[in-house]
């Protein structure tokens, strides 16, 4: 098959591959407009899809958006220089482990997570990702999640730049029972129960699965798990968006429907209402290497989430010119926020608009031999290249 031969070849030449952009809409949020779509095409596929406020990155991962949704919403497609795509998805599949790493495939026969930018001008609602027990109950597996808030793409903070997670401590389970039976009732109040965190740029947050959370509106880099199961326990958005009943109950086994005590069973609760929660899922970036060896090299390496053992990402940001050669322990996927050059000889760029459908350089995919060997990049551009790398599981995540 032409597309095995290519992708073989662009493996053993390269090590990389080119991405395609991968937007993907929610019918219940509005576009913060940070991610670089072109403004007239944010509701390019209709008002009852949505607007788009997601883009996706390394994606084998199918969009859960209900029915009418694409097969391929959500995945990523890998692009040659002759015009040919395959679906990262499928090139996993052919390649196994030569393309995503034993430990990976072994992990999971696949390639265990994937990232996104969510964009969007006001909160979400205070939902929850289901724990494993409870996803694997409608065939999905659990979902942690890292924030990340890089500063290239956040122009402007949105209605809302602070974030809901968990409860107060002293928030009791006959509560928020009460708040999730008056769902349908109008705003059910669920965030009176919940305390907000400031989200501050250049920081992230762990999110484990079972812990209620409402992200803010700053544009959010977010490494999550191969899984997009969920449920929406608030109501009523800030100013005045409704929550429809149906995101309550999604990812509920069909007989569990209409039983609120399964509802808070999916809840982690002595996570959900710890008094320290800042100090266990907070993050700063950390040097993967020591800046004293790397900075003479002109580049910086730092672990951005690594609260997580299944899912972590790092930035790398090389100075004007600099030509380095950087060794990770693991196949990941890499977006470019800013700058430009190239990467084993490919182009690398941030575009500045990318209208829907078109191809871009700014995203590409590194195999476990080719990350282990180093992969070469060079800043031709005269300000910092700013690059964000998500990884499945990394043997060196500290």
């Amino acid at each position: 098959m032409p597309s095995e031969r290519l992708l073989n070849h662009q493996l053993t030449q390269y090590g990389v591959f080119r991405l395609a952009p991968v937007w993907v809409p929610r019918a219940f949020c509005r576009p913060g407009k940070r991610i670089k779509l072109h403004p007239a095409d944010y509701y390019v596929l209709g008002l009852r899809r949505g607007g788009i406020d997601e883009r996706w990155f390394a994606s084998t991962t199918q969009a859960d958006n209900g029915p009418g949704t694409p097969k391929d919403e959500g995945l990523s497609y890998i692009v040659f220089d002759c015009g040919e795509t395959v679906l990262l998805r499928e090139a996993v599949e052919t390649m196994k482990a030569a393309l995503v790493g034993g430990v990976n495939w072994d992990y999971c026969r696949g390639w265990p997570m994937f990232s996104k930018f969510f964009d969007n001008e006001g909160p979400l609602p205070h939902h929850i990702h289901h724990r494993d027990r409870h996803a694997r109950l409608v065939g999905q597996r659990a979902k942690p999640e890292m924030y990340f808030f890089p500063s290239q793409s956040n122009n402007h903070p949105g209605e809302f730049p602070f974030t809901f997670f968990g409860f107060n401590p002293e928030t009791t389970k006959e509560q928020v029972k009460s708040a999730l039976e008056a769902f349908e009732d109008g705003d059910n109040n669920l965030l009176g129960l919940s305390r907000a965190y400031k989200l501050e740029l250049d920081t992230g947050w762990d999110v484990p699965p079972g812990i209620l959370h409402a992200p803010g509106s700053l544009c959010t880099y977010e490494p999550q798990m191969a899984s997009d199961v969920y449920a929406m326990y608030q109501s009523v958005l800030y100013g005045g968006q409704c929550v429809p009943a149906e995101l309550l109950w999604k990812d509920c086994p069909p007989d569990k429907h209409g039983d609120f005590g399964y509802l808070m069973d999916v809840i982690d609760w002595p996570e959900n209402i710890t008094p320290d929660f800042r100090a266990k899922h907070y993050m700063q970036p950390l040097p993967a290497e020591p800046l004293a060896e790397t900075a003479p090299h002109g580049y910086t390496d730092e672990w951005i989430c690594y609260k997580t053992r299944e899912v972590s990402a790092k930035r790398l940001t090389i100075k004007p010119g600099a030509e380095v050669v950087v060794k990770d322990a693991a196949a990941y996927g890499l977006i470019t926020l800013q700058g430009f050059g190239t990467i084993n000889g490919l182009p690398l760029e941030t575009p500045a608009l990318i209208r829907y459908g078109q191809q871009t350089y700014d995203e590409y995919f590194v195999s476990a031999e080719a990350a282990d060997k180093g992969v070469r990049m060079v800043n031709r551009s005269h300000e910092d290249m700013v690059v964000l790398k998500h990884f499945g599981l990394n043997p060196a995540l500290p």
